[in-house]
């Protein structure tokens, strides 16, 4: 976290750090100093409720299957880097989880590969998971959830990126037709031909992130396939020049497959820097409810209106409305005619869609001060 970076918590990630630490007690103490020296170890040996604490260091080629509930991975005394280094869980990727309520935390996952070249850093395959503060780097695919509606997965503070090169199949994050997806205050970039983040599920909280392509080469930014409930709110988005493809954001490119099907995009700040040009949104699907409200859109001004949508204070601006846009500061400039201009974007499902945080690089958050003008985009201050 950056000095001065405040990280702040809403109120739908309370539960998700009421959960630290295992509900037996015990804990198990995991590295090169200990007796249970290695990650494969501890997997065969831990009971449901443990903690397993990691010293930080480099594990080569030390995958792993976690099929027990309520367990907490944490590094201890700096990262914990899993290197695959050839080696894989069940042909599928660095860990395998299916337990209910697992926590991992502090980890690195770098250069997954698998016979059939979608390797993950971890596959979430049955159960719950949440991640914090833990990076993935040149994997086939950095998190690939699979297909089940009671999994739920929670992403806080984590890295997704550089991604291993692919052929459209490579996703930074793919997350399949799961219950519930929430991230907050990440980082998705250096796509390579899939996506930064890709979701299924039928309610998806995407808030507070940075998806900045940078000199990747990705698909969309942000796709949800098969539509569902998504709150995407105070996200910086970027395509970047040399974009595989020249939309932003998807939905519904598959097929509705979920019972509602709503897409709320609240003050983010959507930049496309594709030389030609790229499409904001691509609706393939009419959704239930479609919202664009307190956007700022850099590329170009054209953001279709109609009437299967609600759509109002999104704004068109060039690069130099930012602070410092080659550096990725895409804050308003103190002296926008834009500070201030924001409007109440409601209440969905009990969530209040009003950025009470903005994204703080890298991977943190800072609060909102109570009082502040509110301004369209992702960043309030």
């Amino acid at each position: 976290m950056q000095a001065g970076a405040s990280l702040v918590l809403a109120p739908w990630l309370l539960s998700a750090h009421a959960q630290r630490g295992g509900a037996s007690g015990a804990v198990m103490h995991v590295g090169p100093d200990h007796p249970v020296k290695t990650l494969a170890a501890a997997a065969s040996q831990a009971k449901a409720g443990m903690t397993i604490e990691v010293q930080a260091g480099d594990y080569a080629g030390d995958v792993a299957v976690w099929p027990q509930d309520d367990l907490t991975l944490r590094a201890v005394g700096g990262r914990a880097r899993m290197l695959a280094k050839g080696a894989h869980a069940q042909g599928k990727g660095i860990f395998v989880t299916t337990g209910k309520r697992m926590t991992i935390e502090g980890f690195d996952f770098v250069g997954a590969r698998v016979p059939d070249r979608n390797g993950a850093g971890i596959r979430l395959e049955r159960g719950s998971l949440t991640l914090r503060d833990c990076r993935f780097q040149d994997n086939e695919n950095g998190l690939l959830a699979g297909n089940d509606a009671n999994i739920e997965l929670r992403i806080e503070s984590c890295d997704f990126g550089p991604i291993a090169p692919g052929e459209g199949r490579t996703h930074n994050c793919y997350v399949g037709a799961i219950g519930k997806l929430s991230v907050v205050a990440s980082y998705f970039h250096h796509g390579a031909s899939g996506h930064l983040l890709k979701s299924r599920a039928a309610v998806n909280h995407v808030f507070y992130n940075r998806l900045t392509d940078e000199t990747g080469r990705a698909s969309f930014e942000l796709e949800f396939p098969n539509g569902g409930v998504a709150l995407v709110m105070g996200n910086v988005i970027q395509q970047s020049p040399s974009t595989e493809n020249y939309h932003l954001i998807a939905y519904g490119s598959e097929g509705l497959s979920n019972r509602r099907n709503e897409l709320h995009l609240i003050n983010n700040t959507l930049v496309d820097r594709r030389p030609a040009g790229g499409v904001y949104l691509r609706m393939a699907q009419q959704a239930q409810k479609l919202r664009l409200i307190n956007n700022l859109l850099c590329g170009k001004h054209e953001l279709p209106a109609g009437a299967d949508r609600e759509q109002h204070h999104n704004y068109f601006v060039e690069l130099d409305s930012f602070v410092d846009a080659d550096r990725y500061d895409f804050r308003l400039r103190p002296d926008s005619p834009l500070i201030g201009r924001a409007v109440d974007a409601g209440v969905v499902d009990g969530q209040v869609l009003k950025p009470v945080m903005q994204y703080q690089h890298p991977c943190a958050l800072k609060d909102v001060p109570a009082g502040t003008a509110y301004s369209p985009g992702a960043f309030q201050v």
